[in-house]
């Protein structure tokens, strides 16, 4: 392991200012919104452009209390297997109370210097309807805010209420930027909060959708969960105090548009791509790499296997990850500027490898009723559209059904891990009998039930599953 003298930021943070205000205070922007801000000022540039931590749930106040006992540090563990570093972040300077109505957020996001409203409140916090795709105004979450617009509850009735705020006293609006991992993130959350207040101030939602910025962008970086094991790394590091250290790979990428009209940091010194292509690097990143995840997951779920890595050092998910991606994923995949797609795909099989990152299957398994709709099944689509029956992405489906039976091929419990899983779990048992009854979600799956082939293919593999087990089934597979 090597790390620098005490691993303190390589800059005066007493010279920073807030000018972004970011919600969600997870892992994954500690590792890469917040390491890219500190490589910026390091290099003595935008030091106005600190952020101002906030949550709005009640579990973000423990990582506040975790934070703000640290003086806003986070210590960031870079896991290279040619050897560990650490760093202290040092990007934000404050972290806001967390409160039910949200008035300090708001009160922070009204602020003139405030010119950046980032996010990252997971796929699933948007308020997409899954059968539509498109936003819920019918939430009952966005129904309460919408009736209540002055003590907001959740991220988006906050915002929206900034803006308002903003609005009347002449200011500028923000930029709200989404640093989810979401096809057209920017369009997913302008839908969110124009959708909000079209419910009470039609005028209001349309100021949001022509004045108020929201671009795209595309962010990458494999960064496990905080335990025990990233705890004790820390201290490895003599970084004993710190009970919320960030582990991750040493690989980041961030493709942002360039639409930041109340300005932005130079972000493109530190490594950010500014593009109008982000939808392309967005697709290839979401089909190749996230749907990659999706299909070695649950083969190593069924199987008992705890971490990435050592599903990938199996050569049955390492060939069926081949396969699939190969014959189903990467030749619908769209063109990307200076990318060559296999050799992206090159990169991510090494990425799934590292045996420091050290992730697990269980992670990757989590909320497929979220994920699939966005990760697989847009492929299959794209395979069918082309007269390609993609039973790779089938027999993916027929594993995530098999794995939400709760019961591994060894006949070890699987514990609960998706928001919906009563559903799943029960809608997975009945496909043993009728494949219908796991395709036929329209909210996941759309009309895919409706074709007898896929639904022929799935319920095949479903059955085989159950009788041979995964082993089994991905030998014959990967056969032909």
């Amino acid at each position: 392991m090597t790390v620098h003298p005490h691993a303190l930021p390589a800059y005066d943070r007493s010279r920073l200012s807030p000018g972004i205000v970011h919600i969600g205070l997870g892992n994954f922007h500690r590792a890469h919104m917040a390491v890219y801000l500190d490589d910026l000022f390091a290099l003595g540039e935008g030091m106005d452009w600190a952020i101002i931590g906030a949550g709005v749930r009640a579990t973000d106040a423990r990582m506040r209390d975790a934070l703000k006992a640290q003086d806003c540090l986070s210590t960031v563990i870079e896991l290279d297997p040619a050897g560990k570093t650490a760093r202290r972040i040092g990007a934000m300077i404050d972290f806001l109370e967390v409160q039910p109505d949200n008035a300090a957020l708001i009160a922070a996001m009204s602020r003139p210097e405030i010119r950046i409203v980032s996010l990252t409140v997971t796929e699933g916090g948007y308020y997409v309807d899954p059968a539509t795709g498109r936003f819920d105004p019918a939430h009952p979450d966005i129904v309460a805010d919408a009736q209540h617009l002055d003590r907001p509850a959740t991220v988006f009735g906050a915002i929206l209420a900034a803006l308002k705020a903003r609005r009347a006293a002449g200011l500028a609006p923000f930029t709200v930027m989404s640093c989810d991992n979401l096809p057209g993130n920017g369009h997913v959350t302008r839908a969110a909060v124009a959708g909000l207040a079209r419910l009470s101030d039609p005028a209001l939602a349309d100021w949001v959708e022509t004045e108020v910025a929201f671009p795209n962008g595309m962010v990458d970086r494999i960064t496990p969960a905080t335990g025990p094991r990233e705890r004790a790394m820390a201290a490895a590091f003599g970084l004993a105090d710190d009970p919320v250290p960030v582990t991750c790979e040493p690989f980041r990428q961030w493709v942002l548009e360039d639409n930041f009209p109340a300005g932005r940091p130079a972000l493109e010194k530190v490594g950010v791509t500014f593009t109008p292509h982000v939808h392309a690097y967005e697709a290839m990143k979401i089909r190749i790499l996230n749907g990659g995840h999706a299909i070695i997951a649950y083969p190593g779920g069924l199987m008992d296997i705890e971490y990435v890595h050592e599903a990938m050092a199996e050569p049955l998910i390492a060939g069926f990850l081949e396969k699939v991606e190969r014959e189903e994923i990467i030749p619908i995949a769209p063109p990307v500027p200076d990318t060559n797609i296999n050799d992206y795909f090159t990169l991510i099989r090494e990425r799934f490898s590292n045996p420091e990152v050290a992730d697990t299957e269980r992670r990757l398994c989590l909320d497929g009723s979220n994920r699939q709709p966005k990760f697989i099944i847009p492929s299959i689509a794209d395979n069918l559209a082309r007269g390609i029956l993609p039973r790779g992405l089938l027999l993916e489906s027929a594993l995530w059904c098999r794995y939400c039976m709760g019961i591994s091929d060894s006949g070890k419990l699987i514990e609960a891990n998706d928001p919906n899983w009563d559903r799943l779990q029960a809608n997975a048992r009945a496909a043993a009998a009728d494949p219908a009854a796991w395709l036929g979600m329209e909210d996941i799956y759309g009309d895919l039930a409706q074709n007898r082939d896929c639904l022929a293919i799935f319920g095949a593999f479903l059955s085989d599953l159950g009788a041979r087990g995964t082993r089994a089934v991905l030998a014959d597979f990967l056969k032909g």
